[in-house]
């Protein structure tokens, strides 16, 4: 068994994965963990990065990193408008990595070849110049399926007049796309519909032609997804998730993680704490802060509430919370400008998190068997609320305006009552099945495997 294993590890030498990362924090993670996953398995790694959002590449002195030119200018380079922003990476990164991949290729170590490239999915633009470099392209899609197929679902939902949504009832079901309803279909606020429209339709009809798709799910989860996925896209597709369970607790973050909130955490008693963080994008206004603020005082609960910079509109940090808020909690509550997350969700005095429901929050609090009270902002964040609350039934969706009243009852509801633990029990059966699928024997175990092979026979 020792000597087969020595064996593929030795074929997998001189094989090099270059990787082409989207530069938002929720797909560099996914992208880094499975750079990491493949680094482990053997294979030599290469990372193209933009300047914008630039990587560490201090923090993985194994892989090689190639920085190219993103020709943003200082306004694009905002998440104000999602849609501008990656249409305007897929013009602006053409010329750069296009230069960068074929000098990779022609300068490969002697020995060494370049097995393929795996990019984001949402960088469309490389599927051209990969058939022109003739080079295999996989493709890394960081969010749920059911996503992908409610994405993939776009012109159809705009023909019958679901989107954009002006005489559909917003509570509405959508009988093409069960459990959504139509304010669950994924939004995107943009200055440019027609762009995203155009975006969407090349992304589905590329992924026909993909060599390949890689998942950071399990076939467990989303068992009806994936049977529909299979059928509609007949293309080899590689659930090997969830990526981050493959190590120990590790950041790609591009935000300064506070440990202090490790140690705050070691002072509470077990399942008695709130997690409360809303993501690397979404921004709120200063009135729903203190309604924030003071549902979580009100709850009695302890909290954990990251504030990153930039979070509230207009305003530098917490200097809008009322003067002596904290002090007055009596310890009771803990703000920090970013947690190391995992490390958190992992804690045993962690009990619930309030979420914005992004995926990799999403299948990490599922990892953990804490329960969730879903605040999706925009994009894939409504359909995984919608499936945290009414498919797994392992959260809450708070989707009335935010208001202190509306948050304590939903923290209490989470936390102390009944329906918790009814919810924590669900999820904790959840976490066995990801620790199965991981197994020997188990789909992403096996999936991995499969993905292995298919890259050696490139």
């Amino acid at each position: 068994m020792e000597d087969q294993k020595m064996f593929h590890l030795q074929q997998r030498k001189g094989r090099r994965v270059i990787l082409f990362p989207l530069p938002l924090q929720g797909h560099i993670n996914p992208m880094l963990q499975l750079a990491s996953i493949l680094y482990n398995k053997g294979f030599s790694i290469s990372i193209i990065h933009t300047n914008f959002n630039s990587l560490n590449s201090s923090n993985y002195p194994r892989f090689s990193f190639h920085s190219i030119p993103d020709g943003l200018s200082k306004n694009e380079a905002s998440f104000a408008d999602m849609v501008a922003l990656v249409s305007l990476l897929n013009v602006k990164c053409v010329a750069p990595f296009k230069d960068c991949l074929r000098k990779m290729l022609s300068n490969s170590v002697e020995g060494e070849n370049v097995a393929c490239l795996i990019t984001d999915a949402g960088w469309y633009f490389t599927q051209s110049v990969a058939e022109n470099l003739k080079i295999p392209r996989l493709v890394l899609r960081t969010n749920s399926v059911s996503y992908f197929l409610a994405y993939a679902a776009f012109p159809l939902l705009r023909e019958k007049g679901y989107i954009p949504a002006q005489d559909c009832e917003p509570e509405a079901p959508v009988p093409e796309l069960p459990p959504l309803r139509v304010k669950d279909i994924p939004v995107f606020k943009t200055d440019i519909p027609e762009t995203l429209h155009q975006v969407i339709l090349e992304l589905t009809n590329q992924t026909k032609v993909y060599s390949g798709c890689i998942w950071n799910s399990f076939p467990d989860l989303e068992q009806v997804s994936f049977a529909t996925l299979h059928k509609e896209f007949p293309i080899p597709m590689f659930p090997i998730g969830p990526f981050h369970k493959y190590f120990p607790a590790s950041s790609s973050s591009l935000l300064s993680q506070d440990h202090s909130s490790i140690s705050w955490l070691n002072k509470q008693p077990p399942k008695s704490v709130i997690y409360v963080s809303f993501g690397s994008i979404a921004a709120i206004n200063e009135s729903e802060l203190l309604e924030i603020a003071w549902g979580l005082a009100n709850s009695k609960v302890p909290f954990l509430w990251v504030v990153r910079p930039g979070l509230v509109r207009g305003a530098e940090w917490t200097e809008t919370l009322p003067k002596g808020f904290l002090e007055r909690l009596d310890g009771r509550g803990h703000i920090v400008k970013w947690a190391p997350q995992q490390e958190v969700l992992a804690h045993p005095a962690i009990g619930g998190f309030w979420t914005h429901n992004g995926w990799n929050s999403t299948l990490e609090s599922i990892c953990e068997g804490v329960p969730m009270i879903c605040q999706p902002c925009f994009g894939d964040q409504m359909v995984n609320a919608r499936y945290v609350s009414h498919v797994w039934k392992i959260g809450l969706h708070l989707e009335r305006k935010l208001e202190r009243g509306e948050i304590e009852k939903t923290i209490k509801r989470v936390m102390v009552e009944a329906e918790g633990q009814e919810m924590r029990e669900r999820i904790m059966y959840l976490k066995e099945k990801v620790d199965l699928c991981l197994k020997q024997g188990g789909s992403s175990y096996q999936s991995l495997d499969n993905l292995i092979n298919y890259i050696l026979s490139f």
